[in-house]
């Protein structure tokens, strides 16, 4: 705790007696909540991994300048930037990072209060909240020039390529798993021409590279503890050139699904439409005469390919011996890839109901 204090007078905070607390339950980056005696306002302290993040001062650059540049949309549409989205504390020396001896990357950002993540909402009205807020996030960065982000994670939604990783994992087969997967690596290659859907729309220019937040999950939005409405997107970490698709179909992934991502009866695993339409009715409201009918379109493709995309990486995983999920028991990485892969057949079913309903909210 004395290094994590030390870290924390690097960044111009309030004066006042200070206390650190590990929080939140993310898997990736250390956080601690900030709390100066006196001081009405806490602050988060998180440690960028560089692990994942491989060069995190390239997170921090866009995370800094997305920031800036969604502060000023907030402004000029009258809310409070504040609140509305996260705020970078600068270092002591003006920075918006500090690092630590081995030269590892942290930040401090302003916590938003008085408001709660929805972790499994059933409730479509929270799931529209959600669309809305991705929607307004997306509609905001509309202006701002993608290809001036960096990609802070190399091909992290190239689905071709998390097929090949997958084959790649199969080939040197480290742990000796690869006899106990015969039926999903089946299903993953039978899929193969599947994976190019996006990638090649976009290089035939039918899909326009945007700002994407790529980890759509649902308790990446913040709500308004009394009222239920959207209030902040968080979890910027990914933040990079991409597809709509991406982003909404991550989305529909996690928060239309009837299950956990790591359900062992796979007869319980669907995908519930009238959730997806929810969180659709949300999003596209947003950015209502921002996409094209094509652009729409691709949105039910996203949440397939998104779908498909983590079923590969979870199976990859388990090959590779659990190297980057964190698994609580035995087999966890393989249950989750067989629930994603559940989960994407029965999509496929419903794949013209997702069609129709997007056009209709879209029109």
């Amino acid at each position: 705790m004395d290094d994590i204090m030390q870290l924390v007078s690097q960044f111009a905070l309030p004066g006042g007696d200070k206390t650190a607390e590990p929080f939140g339950n993310g898997h990736i980056n250390k956080t601690y909540r900030i709390t100066i005696e006196g001081v009405k306002e806490q602050y988060i302290l998180q440690w960028i991994n560089d692990y994942v993040f491989v060069r995190p001062r390239e997170v921090m650059e866009n995370m800094l300048h997305i920031t800036e540049h969604l502060q000023k949309r907030i402004r000029e549409e009258g809310g409070d930037p504040d609140r509305e989205t996260i705020r970078l504390i600068p270092s002591v020396t003006g920075g918006a990072w500090a690092e630590d001896e081995d030269g590892g990357v942290w930040r401090v950002m302003l916590c938003v209060p008085d408001t709660v993540s929805p972790q499994h909402p059933d409730d479509l009205h929270v799931l529209e909240e959600c669309g809305k807020a991705f929607g307004c996030f997306s509609r905001r960065l509309m202006d701002f020039p993608a290809s001036s982000l960096y990609e802070t994670i190399v091909d992290f939604h190239n689905t071709p390529v998390r097929l090949q990783q997958l084959e790649d994992a199969a080939a040197a087969d480290p742990c000796g798993r690869l006899k106990d997967v015969g039926e999903e690596m089946a299903f993953a290659l039978a899929r193969e021409a599947e994976t190019r859907i996006l990638t090649e729309a976009h290089a035939a220019g039918k899909l326009p590279l945007r700002v994407t937040h790529n980890d759509t999950k649902v308790n990446n939005v913040l709500l308004d503890r009394e009222t239920g409405r959207a209030v902040c997107v968080i979890d910027l970490d990914t933040v990079m050139p991409g597809l709509m698709a991406y982003d909404f179909g991550d989305a529909i992934r996690v928060g239309a699904c009837s299950a956990e991502e790591d359900e062992r009866d796979l007869s319980r695993v669907h995908l519930e439409l009238p959730k997806a339409e929810a969180f659709a009715r949300g999003f596209l409201k947003e950015l209502k005469g921002e996409l094209s009918e094509e652009e729409v379109l691709s949105l039910e493709a996203g949440a397939r390919l998104m779908t498909f995309e983590n079923g590969m990486r979870f199976l990859a995983d388990h090959l590779k011996g659990d190297k980057y999920f964190r698994i609580h028991r035995p087999g966890q990485n393989l249950d989750r890839a067989r629930a994603q892969f559940a989960l994407l057949a029965d999509m496929e079913k419903q794949q013209e109901e997702m069609r129709e309903m997007l056009m209709r909210l879209y029109r």
